[in-house]
């Protein structure tokens, strides 16, 4: 009872904190990029044309710069942060207007003031072709040619103050004003004094922005930059000149925007499937358990409200694949319930008394729970290591998910079940068995399984080589993707001869079934301003809206492949050892051939179904791997409880035993894993379309593998026992 009391206390607890920490739930759980629209950008600092001395704390200079553009810019908790030697990650949440957006962050802000020659037969020369040594011919805004000295006469090093103003001689036409310190004050007004009725070049990063003539000497170190701006303009210029000039040229190597429209589309459908899912799956074990399944509901409810509650109470970011995750832990929770339920059920069948029943089965199921639950946190582990952006935050939902299960269903059911017992309230504990006791001879039957395996899996990755690179999508293969949504319908072949106008008639383009008026066109550059702006013409009586915008540079691309393909590789690896040390060797290796027949059936599925890989696929064949070992370790528990019952018993008739008196768990968890997966596949949108069909494929051969594959493998290192 003492016992029993403390947990009732921690459970208060918990509740209390989660409570705390969820609301209100807008001030406590941030939307990430892919729900609230915004944009993720990592930049690379090009430092390969900088001295020596100053390539060292280039990247942490330019972090500064970027900051204080950003912050004058007004964002809302935007994230700017280093990475690696040369990279800055730049997150922009509600940000929308991305060309602005790019311009304020990655223009160099180089400002010089350079005198322009009016030695006119120089300049000819210059036009000739053959410019002067110490010279370089510009042309100002209005196209004219100016031949400019090389070696500017001040920099905007001496920049102290840049405003936006306004001209009332040219209709209040914008212009930028700015003050420099006392040191370019006294230059400034040496180089004016010195140059009356001579032109003085304002240039910004290489561009002439316009070049006055100086009429008297300046002495108060004061300049304008004019140049037909919008106020826009005009404003994010004086920003850049504020926050001063990027000490090298700012290359983006991935870029991901996310529209308002498909963000606020994501959170309709996340929001939709997990309702549905969760409906599914309570629905499921009341009616299948009775009073045991509403005990479970109640678990899965304050499972929810845990993560939920503790990912508030850390100010966690939920993205799209982080709610695919709460419906996939809501399926996987139900996992331990059932495998308590039916130990349950079985020690019911002895003919022993509730609470013995009830004691045994906790007992019983708890190191299958365990074991299983810890190498699926090991999958999610690697999956934050080596993820990036929404699968983080996939793999932490999955990863508080497991353990807040875990305590649910060991803790908080038991003590369900206690205080019932105690108060003299639970008398019997019938269940539905749909699925009776088989004796089905399944290691007789391994030699057809492995030939059909290995034609399919062989199949799956011959359309898998002979499609190559159309594998992939551009976070692995580089490129751009962008996506538009239109108010009326387009017509695919409209959209290729517009593109073919601007050289881009090879591009793929995609159009959704279901919506006609959304467009996706994949290109191996970076063209989506020239594509943006050549629809708008074409299509001038017919608006769109980005929906998203996706830029990786070739060697991110490479990068990140290799990262998933590690990450992949590290699963497998972690999930082996742990299971080996857990039982042993023998066992380790044939559950990871298992993993791998799984992995491979998804990839040659995927292959074949023409979808492309891309991060959440990685995600998903790590969900498979950490949930397809779940099924092995729970018969593996079971292989290993009979081998000690029945010592004079062959391997081949263990492993039949274990396999029939778990196949009802088998069933019953994958009925509701799988149904929680179709919902997501049919409601969770397009984002989540390749993610959901991967696990979908997945979790079907995980079933077939844990029966046919895992368990007959042992056979082949075992020999018959005495």
């Amino acid at each position: 009872m003492r016992n029993l009391k403390w947990k009732i206390i921690i459970i208060i607890a918990l509740c209390a904190v989660s409570f705390y920490g969820l609301f209100p739930i807008k001030q406590k759980i941030n939307l990430g990029l892919d729900l609230q629209g915004g944009i993720h950008l990592v930049l690379r600092v090009d430092t390969s044309k900088l001295p020596e001395k100053q390539k060292e704390d280039a990247t942490e200079r330019a972090l500064e710069i970027i900051r204080n553009r950003i912050d004058q810019f007004g964002t809302k908790e935007p994230v700017i942060a280093r990475q690696g030697v040369d990279r800055i990650v730049v997150q922009l949440p509600g940000v929308t207007d991305r060309q602005r957006a790019i311009d304020l962050i990655g223009r160099t802000a180089m400002l010089e003031f350079k005198l322009v020659s009016d030695d006119l037969d120089l300049l000819k020369q210059a036009r000739d072709g053959n410019v002067p040594e110490g010279y370089e011919l510009k042309k100002d805004q209005r196209g004219d040619d100016l031949l400019l000295h090389k070696e500017a006469s001040l920099t905007g090093d001496t920049l102290v103050d840049a405003v936006v103003k306004f001209d009332q001689s040219r209709f209040n036409e914008p212009y930028v004003g700015i003050t420099l310190n006392q040191k370019g004050g006294e230059v400034f007004a040496k180089i004016t004094g010195d140059n009356v009725n001579k032109r003085l070049a304002i240039v910004l990063d290489g561009v002439v922005q316009s070049a006055p003539v100086i009429r008297e000497r300046i002495p108060r170190g004061e300049a304008q930059i004019s140049g037909n701006f919008k106020i826009t303009e005009a404003n994010d210029l004086a920003i850049v000149l504020k926050a001063g000039a990027l000490p090298a040229p700012i290359v983006i190597e991935e870029e991901r925007t996310i529209g308002p429209l498909l963000g606020q589309d994501s959170i309709r459908s996340g929001v939709r499937a997990t309702i549905i899912g969760g409906i599914l799956v309570l629905m499921f074990m009341v009616v299948y358990y009775f009073a045991a399944g509403l005990v479970a509901d109640i678990a899965l409810l304050l499972n929810m409200l845990f993560i939920m509650g503790f990912m508030g109470l850390f100010h966690a970011t939920l993205t799209l694949p982080g709610i695919a995750g709460l419906i996939l832990t809501m399926g996987m929770a139900v996992d331990a319930n059932v495998l308590i339920n039916e130990r349950i059920r079985e020690e019911l069948k002895l003919g022993k008394s509730i609470r013995a029943s009830i004691a045994a089965g906790y007992h019983k199921a708890f190191s299958a729970i365990f074991d299983s639950n810890l190498t699926t946190i090991a999958a999610a582990v690697l999956l934050f290591q080596f993820g990036t952006g929404p699968i983080k935050g996939f793999a932490v939902t999955l990863t508080w998910g497991i353990g807040a299960s875990m305590f649910t269903a060991i803790v908080v059911t038991r003590v369900i079940f206690e205080l019932l017992l105690n108060n003299n309230m639970l008398h019997k504990l019938p269940m539905l068995q749909l699925f009776p006791v088989t004796k089905i001879d399944f290691i007789s039957k391994r030699w057809i399984c492995y030939i059909i395996s290995t034609v399919v899996i062989i199949s799956g990755l011959f359309i898998f080589w002979q499609r190559g690179d159309k594998n992939f999508g551009v976070d692995f293969s580089g490129g751009t993707v962008v996506q538009y949504a239109f108010q009326k319908d387009v017509k695919i072949d409209a959209i290729r001869s517009a593109l073919s106008d601007i050289g881009l008639g090879d591009a793929a383009i995609q159009q959704f079934r279901d919506r006609p008026k959304e467009i996706s066109i994949k290109t191996q550059q970076d063209k989506s301003n020239d594509i943006e702006a050549e629809l708008k013409k074409t299509f001038s009586d017919n608006p769109f809206a980005v929906l998203r915008v996706e830029t990786v540079g070739p060697a991110v691309g490479k990068e990140l492949r290799k990262n998933a393909l590690l990450a992949l590789v590290l699963g497998l690896a972690a999930i082996m050892v742990y299971v080996a040390i857990r039982f042993n060797i023998k066992y380790g290796i044939a559950g990871v051939i298992a993993l791998f027949h799984d992995v491979f059936v998804a990839i040659g599925a995927l292959a074949l179904a023409q979808r492309q890989f891309d991060l959440t696929i990685v995600a998903a064949l790590l969900t498979i791997a950490g949930y397809s070992i779940n099924d092995t370790v729970v018969i593996y528990d079971r292989i290993r409880e009979n081998s000690k019952l029945l010592r004079k018993g062959s391997m081949k008739d263990i492993i039949n035993l274990s396999v029939n008196q778990t196949l009802s768990r088998t069933i019953l968890t994958n009925f509701t894993a799988l149904s929680v997966v179709v919902v997501l596949f049919l409601f969770g949108g397009e984002v989540l379309s390749n993610f959901s069909f991967c696990l979908l494929v997945g979790f079907v051969s995980g079933v077939y593998s844990t029966v046919y594959i895992a368990s007959p493998l042992l056979i082949a290192w075992e020999k018959k026992r005495a």
